[in-house]
C-alpha cells in the first residue's frame, strides 16, 4: 500500500511528527508499504527543500513560499495537496485536524472527489480546554482551530486517536464512531531497561514539559518526601514548555537547596537541572533515578494527551508513581507495573513515593514489569498492524 503522511509542521520542535508519525511509518515500511512524510516546515525553515529517508520512510520538506502571511498558508496548504496527489497514494494519512494538515484535508474534501481516502489523526484535544486555551493564540485563530477540528473528525473518511478521551470526543463530533480507532503512541526506547549506576543518594526523576502540573504543588509533595528522606534529591530532566522550569530552580532556591546544572553533581547537589537531553543520552541521566515522578493534573488536555515521555520511563524500566488522570491508567498497572494514585491526593502521592524508595527490591521488580508491559503493548510493529487495519477499512 502506498500512504502519504500530512503534517501540520515539520520534526521539530514539535513531536507529533517525530515521535507519533515517523515512527509508525517505519514500522509501516518494515510490513511491506510505502510511506512518505510531507511536511510543512514553517517552525524549522533550515529544513525547507530537504528530502531524505530514515527508517526506510521519505521525509520531504516542502519549500516555503514567500508573500503576505494569508498567502503564504494558502500556498503552502496547495503545496500539500499537490504533492499529495501527485504521489497517487492508496490513502492519506493527515496528523492533526488543524493548520495545514487540516487546511489540506479540507481542500481534498472540496475540490477533489477522487481523492484517496483521508485518514484524520488526533493526538491531542486542540479546541476550548485544550491546546487552545494553553496557547497565546488571538482569538480568531482559536475560533478557527476549533472549527477544522470539529470539522475534520467529522468528516475524515476514518479518525485514529492517541487516547481514550479523543476517542470520546471524536464521537461526540457527530461523526461514524465505528470509523474512530484507537492508535496509542507506542515505544520509541529502542535500547534495553538502563542500569542503574551507584550513586550518592536517593534520587527522585522528573522528566518533563512542565505544561502537565503546578510547578508548586510537585515542589510541596518533594519537600514532604524530604521531611522523611532527607538525604533524597531531584534530577530533572526537561525544558518547560513556557519556561516553568524558572519557577522550579526559584523555589529551590529559597529553600536554600544546592542546584548544578551540569552533570556529574556533586555529592552535595539537592537539584540537578539537566534541561533538554537528547534521546540518545537519557539513559545516563535515567540510570541515576531510584523514582520517577508523573505528576499530572486532572485537566482536559491531559487526559487527551498519550505521554510518550512516561512510555520512555516505562520502557527503561524505572518504578514510575503518577496520577490516575486519562491514559496514564492505561500506560500503568497498578501494583504490576507502577503506582497510581487518586489525582490530588497529596496523601497518598508521598506514601507511594516514600514506598519506592524504601523497598528498593519491590521497585527493581515493578520497573522490570514495566519495562516487559510497555514494549509488548506499545511496540509500534503490533500498532502499525492496527493502523494497516484502518487503511484497509477505507481503501
Amino acid at each position: 500500500m502506498k500512504i502519504v503522511m500530512l503534517g501540520p509542521f515539520g520534526l521539530r520542535p514539535r513531536g507529533t511528527m517525530s515521535v507519533r508519525a515517523l515512527p509508525l511509518a517505519q514500522a509501516l515500511v518494515a510490513r511491506g508499504h510505502t510511506v512518505t512524510l510531507l511536511l510543512p516546515p514553517w517552525q524549522n525553515p533550515e529544513d525547507a527543500g530537504r528530502v531524505w529517508e530514515e527508517g526506510g520512510a521519505r521525509i520531504e520538506n516542502l519549500r516555503l513560499p514567500v508573500g503576505a502571511p494569508g498567502w503564504f498558508h494558502l500556498r503552502l496548504a496547495g503545496a500539500l495537496v499537490r504533492r499529495a496527489l501527485a504521489l497517487q497514494p492508496d490513502v492519506i494519512h493527515a496528523f492533526k485536524p488543524k493548520a495545514y494538515a487540516g487546511l489540506a484535508h479540507w481542500t481534498l474534501a472540496h475540490f477533489h472527489p477522487r481523492r484517496p481516502p483521508v485518514v484524520v489523526d488526533s493526538d491531542d484535544w486542540e479546541g476550548p480546554g485544550g491546546w487552545n486555551d494553553l496557547n497565546p493564540y488571538p482569538a480568531p485563530l482559536k475560533c478557527f482551530f476549533a472549527w477544522q477540528e470539529r470539522w475534520g473528525l467529522r468528516h475524515a473518511g476514518a479518525v485514529t486517536v492517541a487516547s481514550r478521551a479523543l476517542q470520546t470526543l471524536a464521537w461526540a463530533q457527530g461523526g461514524d464512531p465505528a470509523r474512530v480507532y484507537y492508535l496509542p503512541n507506542g515505544v520509541a526506547w529502542s535500547g534495553p531497561p538502563v542500569e542503574p549506576m551507584p550513586h550518592a543518594r536517593p534520587t527522585l526523576l522528573l522528566y518533563t514539559r512542565f505544561f502537565e502540573f503546578d510547578v508548586e504543588h510537585l515542589w510541596r509533595s518533594v519537600l514532604r518526601v524530604r521531611e522523611s528522606h532527607p538525604d533524597v534529591r531531584l534530577w530533572v530532566v526537561g525544558q518547560g514548555l513556557f519556561g516553568e522550569e524558572i519557577s522550579l530552580l526559584r523555589l529551590a532556591r529559597v529553600a536554600g537547596w544546592q542546584i548544578a546544572e551540569q552533570t556529574p553533581p556533586s555529592p552535595e547537589t539537592d537539584l540537578v537541572y539537566a534541561g533538554w537531553v537528547a534521546p540518545e543520552s537519557l539513559p545516563v541521566h535515567f540510570a541515576q533515578a531510584d523514582v520517577a515522578l508523573y505528576p499530572f493534573d486532572d485537566t482536559l488536555v491531559n487526559r487527551t494527551k498519550c505521554p510518550v515521555k512516561l512510555l520512555d520511563l516505562l520502557a527503561a524500566g524505572l518504578p514510575v508513581v503518577g496520577e490516575a488522570v486519562g491514559q496514564l491508567a492505561e500506560m500503568i498497572i497498578p501494583g504490576e507495573t507502577g503506582v497510581l494514585v487518586p489525582p490530588g491526593d497529596e496523601g497518598a502521592w508521598d506514601a507511594a513515593v516514600s514506598e519506592l524508595l524504601e523497598r528498593r527490591e519491590y521497585s527493581r521488580a515493578l520497573g522490570a514489569r514495566a519495562a516487559a508491559d510497555a514494549r509488548a503493548r506499545f511496540s509500534w510493529a503490533q500498532l502499525a498492524q492496527s493502523a494497516e487495519a484502518v487503511y484497509q477499512a477505507v481503501t
